[in-house]
């Protein structure tokens, strides 16, 4: 599998202050481990341009992307979670610009992945609002873009990250080209994602949302993948999967209170990858959430060496907890699958 993995190193100069959680320090921990696992030398590095200023007004308002490219340079808090040091801006630039030319990538090339290593994340982010660490919603923008520039009719974004991506919901929440799937802590910041918001008008039944009490694991979330995520990925026939590649239900993630395990992070997107070259459907991770820095680490590190090698592995016995079961059947009666 080609892997290609997109990093510049404006992204370590977001710089949200010390103490914040989402730091510098986490995209140090993945090269790091890129590097002491030669994996550096297996994927294709990509440096990413800045994205034209034109594609986030697909997703955000004009009034609020001039605001923050106006922040440029400066230091300032746009609430008490996210931060804004001289260097944000440039960096959350060049994360949309890698979201939507990795999304391009893929689409025009056979057996191709790509990771896209980014700070600061997005999917919080939204029309109109910067919050959870987020400034502009990088797999929203890369959605839309490539729908709107007719390189893909429908995508489905997939979002395991602890928290539930409220910007990205609601930026295609009356749409039916983007099937969003969220996976998350409920009830929990930024306390959206009810079992019942499944979209509005056109978008009715589009989206997904799997809220899960906290301590579930490895197989609770691979339940959901094989009983939904694959699913939809077979009936909506998406050209494109975007991942909001999460790690904060990690077991050791300082912010979470999940179970889950690098060997679950493989189980679920080996599935999904298994699915994605049996339909062709194209990939591309994003990076969002994950603040426990080796977890971090040794997590992005096996699923690259998963991509790398193409070693999708299915035995695990998948032994969910009954209430993940009963709330995937109440979610999937709802849905457009």
């Amino acid at each position: 599998m080609r892997t290609l993995f997109y990093y510049h190193p404006d992204f370590l100069e977001h710089n949200p202050g010390r103490g914040h959680p989402e730091r510098p320090e986490r995209l140090r921990a993945i090269i790091d481990g890129l590097k002491d696992s030669s994996l550096d030398q297996q994927v294709e590095w990509v440096e990413p341009q800045t994205v034209d200023p034109s594609y986030l007004k697909g997703i955000h308002s004009d009034e609020y992307v001039e605001r923050i490219l106006a922040l440029d340079g400066c230091s300032t808090a746009l609430d008490p979670d996210t931060v804004v040091s001289p260097g944000s801006v440039r960096a959350a630039l060049r994360a949309a610009g890698a979201a939507v030319e990795a999304a391009k990538a893929v689409l025009s090339s056979s057996r191709t992945v790509a990771f896209c290593a980014v700070r600061p994340p997005g999917h919080h982010a939204e029309r109109n609002r910067a919050m959870g660490f987020c400034l502009f919603n990088n797999v929203a923008i890369a959605a839309d873009r490539v729908i709107t520039e007719g390189l893909a009719r429908r995508v489905v974004i997939f979002d395991p990250d602890l928290h539930h991506g409220n910007g990205t919901q609601n930026a295609f929440y009356r749409r039916n080209d983007v099937f969003y799937i969220s996976i998350h802590r409920y009830p929990y910041y930024p306390g959206t994602g009810a079992i019942s918001e499944t979209g509005e008008g056109e978008g009715q039944g589009f989206t997904a949302n799997v809220p899960l009490p906290g301590g579930m694991g490895d197989d609770d979330y691979m339940f959901v993948v094989m009983e939904l995520v694959l699913p939809v990925m077979e009936s909506f026939r998406p050209e494109l999967l975007l991942v909001s590649a999460g790690f904060d239900a990690h077991v050791s993630d300082p912010l979470g209170d999940m179970s889950v395990t690098e060997s679950g992070f493989v189980g679920m997107y080996s599935r999904i990858m298994t699915k994605a070259l049996e339909k062709n459907i194209k990939c591309a991770f994003i990076l969002e959430g994950g603040y426990d820095l080796y977890a971090l680490r040794s997590s992005v590190s096996s699923i690259l060496e998963t991509l790398i090698e193409e070693k999708f592995e299915h035995s695990h016995e998948i032994r969910p907890c009954q209430e993940v079961q009963e709330i995937v059947d109440f979610v999937i009666e709802r849905l457009r699958i």
